[in-house]
């Protein structure tokens, strides 16, 4: 018999791996506060598994730094440091600088659209009041420059960094827009710079649009 090929190949995600992306998400929204107690037993009846991968998943986010597993005693949610944003944020503008300094020589046609398409549904979703999805969104945009820049160092480091900082990100996302409407006009800016291949503005746009919500949400938090 023929083998079809117009059709799309659904995803499958074990147990774990469901347990793992929800409670990561919890704790990045702030639906698990910082210190709260995890309790597997209630986790596998929220999620409808057993708690086996419940704890396989707990585990995976404390080698992620976003639980603390006390054995003999309990399992929490990792608090938020304050000046831990002084460390990461820098550290990913450096990362995501270099990457548009790379992706400017490199930039195609197609990528300019889809940047400009990312940073209008970016700006629909603050005007919305949708502060996940604007974070998510942003970081597309980010990840598109990071994959055109084709340094798989860069995409590593950036991706390890993200967990932690989509924690900063949604509690500034939530803040008043006036402040995030300024990543909209940034993102135009690097792409501005990206399409006229300048690397040394796409490079120094890109590190203004991490540093500048670093030090605002620094003052807020």
């Amino acid at each position: 018999m023929p083998i079809p090929t117009n059709y799309s190949t659904p995803i499958r995600m074990s147990a774990k791996e469901r347990a793992l992306s929800q409670i990561q998400r919890w704790i990045i929204d702030g639906t698990l506060q910082p210190a709260e107690k995890l309790i597997d037993a209630d986790l596998a009846e929220v999620l409808g598994v057993s708690r086996t991968p419940i704890r396989e998943a707990l585990q995976l986010l404390e080698v992620q730094g976003l639980v603390e597993m006390h054995p003999g005693k309990d399992t929490r949610v990792k608090n938020i440091e304050k000046d831990d944003i002084l460390k990461m944020y820098p550290t990913l503008a450096a990362l995501h600088s270099l990457a548009a300094e790379l992706a400017a020589s490199l930039i195609l046609p197609e990528h300019i659209e889809q940047l400009k398409g990312l940073n209008a549904q970016f700006t629909e979703a603050i005007e919305n009041g949708q502060p996940y999805q604007a974070m998510e969104l942003d970081e597309q945009f980010h990840n598109v420059i990071v994959d055109v820049s084709d340094n798989s160092y860069i995409s590593s480091f950036s991706s390890s960094l993200q967990i932690h900082i989509r924690r900063f990100k949604y509690v500034f996302l939530k803040q008043r827009f006036t402040s995030t409407h300024e990543s909209v006009l940034e993102h135009a800016a690097i792409i501005s710079a990206l399409e006229n291949r300048d690397q040394e503005r796409a490079a120094a746009m890109m590190k203004q649009n991490l540093l500048r919500p670093m030090r605002e949400l620094h003052a807020l938090i």
